[in-house]
Order: structure tokens, then sequence, then C-alpha cells
């Protein structure tokens, strides 16, 4: 398989490099979603249209994205955002959703940037599992959850992102260069599809298919010295 590190510059080359991805791509995506529920989203349809109308997620919206990832709410983290004012959350969550729906910035600037934000509460510091979610949640034709089946997808595909600083911008980026080497009419194979799943990364190969749908265990939040800005804080913070 093609490794981005390897796919050339110019646009036809590239086309031609992603090809054999997208074509492992098309049908895993079929084979997802014929293997799930149509019900298992509700839960996250539901959080959207409510973000859509609130422009912020609270405690509760966070508590039921975390139900639908399938992640364990018995950490000090959780018990450290039940402990915030409702108020609070939605203050800091209300700016993250501002920064994803920033038309003028990049897909990638605008992950960075909500990821940054997202990172000032309690459970967010380290992984993208839950924060990509609500990301999602506030901007599900612009963003995409990212997990550790995404992760293990992408290195079925040869397509490597490490766990260094700013992951998630660059999972973004990722999944806008395979968008744009795509022919035209060719719908949204699983990085930014806005039908069910939604935006779940890109499905594994069927070659190396998963029994599950969502779950990805955060890793265990780290508490850090706040730095000046949510971009700063974001690339400091260590996603393992």
């Amino acid at each position: 398989m093609t490794k981005t590190s390897d796919i050339p510059a110019d646009d036809d080359d590239c086309a031609a490099a992603y090809g054999p991805v997208r074509d492992a791509l098309i049908p895993a995506r079929a084979s997802y979603l014929a293997g799930i529920s149509p019900h298992y989203d509700e839960v996250f349809h539901d959080i959207t249209q409510r973000t859509q109308h609130a422009g912020s997620l609270g405690k509760t919206d966070i508590a039921a994205l975390t139900v639908w990832k399938r992640l364990s709410a018995q950490t000090p983290w959780a018990s450290a955002l039940m402990s915030l004012p409702d108020t609070h959350v939605r203050a800091v969550t209300q700016r993250a959703v501002t920064a994803v729906r920033d038309t003028t910035l990049t897909r990638t600037e605008a992950a960075r940037t909500g990821r940054g934000i997202i990172w000032e509460l309690p459970g967010f510091r380290t992984g993208d599992a839950l924060a990509s979610a609500i990301l999602t949640a506030a901007a599900p034709t612009r963003m995409a959850v990212y997990d550790r089946r995404a992760q293990h997808a992408l290195n079925t595909l040869g397509l490597p992102l490490t766990p260094t600083p700013g992951r998630y911008g660059r999972y973004l980026q990722l999944l806008d260069d395979l968008l744009h080497h795509s022919p035209p009419h060719t719908p949204p194979t699983g990085p930014h599809a806005t039908s069910t799943p939604p935006c779940t990364g890109p499905a594994t190969p069927p070659t190396h298919q998963t029994s599950s749908q969502n779950p990805a265990l955060p890793d265990p939040p780290e508490r850090r010295p706040t730095p000046q800005t949510p971009g700063q804080a974001y690339d400091q913070a260590q996603h393992p």
C-alpha cells in the first residue's frame, strides 16, 4: 500500500496514488453500514441538532456522547467534569463550536483550534476520541471522529498518523487530501460522510474488519500548566 510519504505532489499522480485507498474504503464502509443498527447513531444526531440550536454542548450532551462512544465514565476526569457548573462547560464548548464552524479557517486550522479549546476541560488533555466526537457534533459536515479504530484503519491503508501533538489537525488534513484526490461524483467513503455513520473516520478495510462500531478508550487525563492560547495548549499537550 502506498504511504502518504510516498505520494507525489502532482495532482494527477496523487489521484492515482490514492486510488487503492479509495477502492478499499468504499466496500469497507458498505460492510460497516450493513453490520450496525440503523438506530445506533440516533443519540449523536440528537446532540447534533441540539448543538445546532444552542451553539454549545453541556454536561448532559457530553455524557450522552460518552455513552455513544461506549467509554468508561468511572474515571477521575468524569467526576471533575461533572463538578463544574454547566454554564462553565457551555462557555468553553461554545468557543469550540464557533471555531470549528468558522469557514474563514481551513478544516485543519478549525480542527486544531477547536481541539485546543476543548483541552481546557477535564478529561480532554490527552486522547482525541471524545473530543473529536464533540467537535463533530458541532460541525458534522466539517469535522470527523477520531478513535483507535480510525487509527487502525489508517495504519491498514498505509496512511501514517503519528501520536505527536497536533494529531487531530493532521488527521483532518489527511482526510481532506484523500477527498480532494477522489474523482468527481464519488460519494464520501467515511472521512466526512454526512450520512450514517456520521463522520466516524475511515472504515477498516474488509480484510481487517473490526467487530464493534465506534468505541475507543481515551487516554487517562493529565493535568498540565495552561499555556497562553488554545493552540499552544493543544500543541503542548501529549496525545499518546
